[in-house]
């Protein structure tokens, strides 16, 4: 080949990938389409970290496959939509899309039609159900002033500082809804400048931005799944059930399972690559040591929030539409904790089944699954049982206003990719996929 030309074996590097969730699964797909070679470390023997499939059984006794939390992506999440076709999953099979809605049980609230946009959210703004026109007319002059400021504000500012102009029932019935579904983080608490970002690329990144889109398959096999096939294929090595213990740098390059590698990306939550990183830094060379030590002390400033699901069911439970908003009163006398339920019936799953959603969550498992079945008799009139309630007590990090978040880089030859390394999105799938992206592409 001629001196001015690399030939491609000279840029392949061996990859190794901790954990294989939707960041370590897209960085694999990713590295191995740069022509890398890669192997990846998953330690549960279910591919999906966060966003995983859940055996379980319902009342009558048959068998059922939940996930380990209900997900909701939007279709501006362009990143997960093209590695999920890429790796073979339709996402127009996997994923049921539906234009923006915020409706509630009485049948008030926000619903956008099929329009481009931003007519569809200026159509919706202005036929939603319950509101006075005052509360549309508050509504769109605030979009205006957001559009003509290009989203952006101080990064000290909170979405309630944002939405003080806004009319109570806007703030109630579609701000508060819309910031702990992405943020995870209560508006008086969450970061203006994420919110901002979410709904620039929600509502103005071109048509069907903001659309829902609802997973019809588990959350296994809408990407891990079918990315570890792609992967195998490829002649890359997927270990599924085998957790790596220790990071040792010898000679110049990092070492995983006794093998040598020219990269590492930790895509494991915070709290695993703290664990593998205070137990094998002490052993490495001083300057990686002093690098690591910086990148440990802002992970460890992160606070997380939970997520509850609380998967119920009635042999002829049936929603009006397959997701709804729910009054959600968490402080009440009588507390209704969830703010959406999904009808996991119109969704592919068995009929009767419903997932409620309870965006940072407080208190036990029991009390709020007991808390949930009364809402669901307040506000749906349904008497369901039980079928199984799952708390992810780390499920994200408080995306709070001003944040620091770890960067990308923790040491020479060593990067983080996941939903909490700094970046625009809050810790959402797209989130995670985009800072695996963003790790391989930074490999040089």
């Amino acid at each position: 080949m001629s001196g001015n030309v690399p030939d491609p074996a000279d840029c392949r590097m061996k990859i190794a990938i901790v954990g294989g969730g939707w960041a370590g699964m897209a960085a694999a797909v990713t590295a191995v389409q740069a022509g890398h070679a890669v192997t990846l470390w998953e330690a549960s023997r279910v591919l999906g970290g966060r966003a995983r499939a859940l055996p379980a059984q319902l009342p009558d006794g048959s068998a059922v496959v939940l996930d380990n939390g209900q997900h909701i992506l939007i279709g501006a999440y362009r990143e997960c939509l093209r590695l999920m076709q890429l790796v073979g999953v339709d996402p127009e099979q996997a994923l049921l899309r539906l234009p923006l809605r915020m409706r509630f049980p009485d049948g008030g609230g926000v619903a956008f039609p099929p329009w481009p946009a931003p007519l569809d959210a200026l159509a919706g703004i202005a036929t939603a159900r319950g509101w006075q026109g005052r509360d549309k007319l508050a509504l769109l002059l605030q979009a205006l002033r957001w559009r003509l400021e290009s989203f952006q504000c101080d990064a000290d500012r909170s979405v309630a500082d944002l939405c003080r102009e806004l009319t109570p029932r806007v703030r109630t019935e579609l701000i508060e809804p819309l910031c702990v579904s992405a943020l995870n983080t209560e508006a008086a608490d969450s970061s203006g400048q994420v919110f901002l970002r979410v709904l620039q690329d929600a509502m103005f990144s071109g048509s069907g931005g903001s659309d829902l889109l609802l997973p019809r398959i588990d959350l296994s096999a809408m990407f891990p799944d079918a990315a570890a096939h792609w992967l195998r294929q490829r002649g890359a090595t997927v270990h599924v059930g085998s957790r790596v213990q220790q990071l040792a740098h010898i000679d110049g390059r990092w070492h995983v399972g006794g093998e040598p590698f020219d990269r590492v990306l930790l895509a494991t939550s915070a709290s695993e690559a703290l664990h593998l990183l205070q137990g094998s830094a002490p052993a490495w060379p001083q300057p990686l040591q002093a690098s690591t030590a910086h990148w440990i002390a802002l992970a460890r400033t992160l606070k997380h929030m939970p997520i509850a699901t609380v998967y119920a069911w009635a042999a002829k439970a049936r929603l009006d539409a397959p997701m709804l908003a729910l009054r959600a009163a968490p402080m009440a006398a009588t507390p209704m904790p969830a703010q959406f339920v999904f009808d996991r019936g119109q969704l592919g799953g068995p009929a009767g089944l419903l997932a409620f959603v309870v965006s940072a969550s407080r208190g036990t498992r029991d009390d709020l699954q007991a808390q949930v079945l009364q809402q669901a008799r307040a506000q749906l009139g349904l008497q369901l049982q039980a079928v199984q309630s799952v708390v992810e007590k780390r499920a994200t990090i408080a995306c709070t206003p001003g944040l620091k978040r770890p960067p990308q880089e923790i040491a020479d030859g060593l990067l983080a990719c996941a939903d909490y390394v700094d970046g625009p999105y809050p810790s959402t799938l797209e989130g995670a996929v985009r800072s695996a992206i963003g790790a391989i592409g930074s490999i040089r």
